[in-house]
């Protein structure tokens, strides 16, 4: 049997995108949040465009789904397929790291979350699903602010609010932070939300990259992390490897 087209994989994965959204997206956008090259993207957008599944905004150079398409829906991954395909690997992290696992996914300009592992002890601990995070001062909301246009979208221009003396407010920062988070592959916040805490996380994608969740540990800044406040080396492998065998059930190929 013949394998998947890759091109037609990104394609569906852009149409998803533009489902997903609240408004139109731009090139740049679409390619960060897929991790693709501009030119791959405009060359997908351009047939797109040509038959009909997408239209392009001549005001603003933008694009949204075409009429075409907007049965499709606003979402193309069910919160309970995301809980349901993580669930063994979040078990896993959390007896690996000794920590607390959550898996969170976008909702309204914040993180929910959707599962909850406690840490493996017998300490008191409450429970977290349906808690909703916000999206720069968590690990699980910076993971979909770096990889996806329609989180990013809904904090630009709003204020950041704080949580701690830590806590990241300003957009040029939290800008400079989500590039780090693109070119390490996770991401991390020490007491941003909380004195004493720590959490990292990294994002999970599904079918053509598509970014649909994150997942990581928290739990006490040191435990998380070591000297100079840096997360501990082996906690970032777990929570990568966990977030790219959630990834690889889902059908991200490059998991």
């Amino acid at each position: 049997m013949p394998g998947p087209v890759q091109s037609i994989e990104r394609a569906a994965a852009i149409l998803r995108m533009l489902a997903s959204s609240s408004g139109r997206l731009g090139v740049g956008e679409l390619a960060s949040s897929l991790g693709l090259a501009r030119g791959t993207v405009h060359g997908i957008l351009r047939t797109l465009v040509r038959v009909g599944f997408v239209e392009q905004d001549e005001a603003s150079g933008k694009y949204q789904l075409g009429a075409a398409l907007l049965h499709l829906g606003t979402s193309y991954l069910d919160v309970n397929e995301l809980r349901s395909r993580a669930i063994n690997w979040a078990d896993a992290l959390a007896a690996r790291s000794g920590e607390a696992v959550r898996i969170g996914t976008l909702l309204e300009g914040k993180v929910l979350v959707v599962h909850h592992v406690f840490r493996p002890d017998d300490s008191l601990q409450a429970m977290d699903i349906g808690t909703l995070l916000p999206l720069h001062a968590s690990a699980l909301g910076k993971a979909l602010l770096a990889h996806d246009a329609n989180a990013a979208a809904s904090v630009r221009g709003t204020a950041l609010e704080s949580y701690c003396r830590r806590t990241i407010t300003d957009h040029r920062s939290l800008a400079r932070a989500l590039t780090r988070v693109r070119e390490q592959g996770w991401a991390a916040e020490i007491e941003e939300m909380a004195l004493g805490e720590a959490s990292i996380a990294a994002p999970i994608r599904g079918y053509g990259g598509l970014v649909v969740g994150a997942i990581g540990v928290s739990g006490a800044v040191e435990r998380l992390c070591g000297a100079g406040r840096v997360p501990e080396p082996a906690l970032v492998g777990y929570v990568r490897d966990a977030s790219r065998a959630v990834s690889r059930d889902l059908g991200a190929s490059r998991w």
